[in-house]
C-alpha cells in the first residue's frame, strides 16, 4: 500500500498552521502587562511597611504582600496552564531574564543606598519604586524579547 501523495500546498498549509499553533502556545505563557505594575505595588507597599518600623505595620505588610503575591501567582499560573521549556527560551532567552532581573535588582540597589546617603527618608521604599518603575516600563519589552527567541526557534529542532 502506498502512501497519498501531500501536494505542496497541503504541506505549506499543515506548516502555516503548525506555526501559528506555537504562536498561540507562545504568547499563553508570556506574563500579562498588568503584572508588572502590580508586583511592583506590591513591593513598594511591603517596602514602605518595613521602614515605617513599627510592628504591626510590618506585620500587616508582610501578610498583606504574602496574600498579594499568592494572589498573583495563582492568577499568572491559573491564566497560563501551558509552561515555557527551557530548549524554547534557549540560552539567550535565559540569559535576558537573568539579565533583566539583575538589571531591575542592582536599579533598586543603588537608587536606594544613594538615597540613604544623600539622606533622603525611606531609601528602601525609594529603591524599591525605582525597582517598581523599572519593571512596569521593561517588563512587557522583555515579554516582547521572549516571544521573538521563543517563535524564532526552528519547530521539532534546537538552535
Amino acid at each position: 500500500m502506498s502512501e497519498p501523495a501531500i501536494t505542496p500546498a497541503a504541506a505549506t498549509d499543515a506548516l502555516a498552521e503548525i506555526h501559528a499553533r506555537r504562536d498561540q502556545a507562545v504568547a499563553a505563557v508570556l506574563v500579562p502587562g498588568w503584572y508588572w505594575p502590580t508586583l511592583g505595588g506590591l513591593m513598594v507597599a511591603f517596602t514602605a511597611a518595613v521602614e515605617t518600623r513599627r510592628p504591626w505595620v510590618v506585620a500587616l505588610g508582610s501578610i498583606g504582600y504574602a496574600l498579594g503575591l499568592g494572589a498573583l501567582v495563582a492568577r499568572v499560573a491559573l491564566r497560563h496552564r501551558a509552561q515555557v521549556r527551557s530548549s524554547l527560551l534557549g540560552v539567550s532567552g535565559v540569559v535576558a531574564i537573568v539579565g533583566y532581573t539583575l538589571g531591575v535588582t542592582a536599579l533598586g540597589l543603588v537608587t536606594g543606598f544613594a538615597a540613604e546617603s544623600a539622606g533622603f527618608g525611606w531609601p528602601a521604599t525609594l529603591g524599591a519604586a525605582a525597582a517598581a518603575g523599572a519593571m512596569t516600563a521593561t517588563g512587557q519589552v522583555l515579554m516582547r524579547y521572549l516571544r521573538t527567541v521563543m517563535t524564532a526557534r526552528p519547530i521539532g529542532g534546537s538552535r
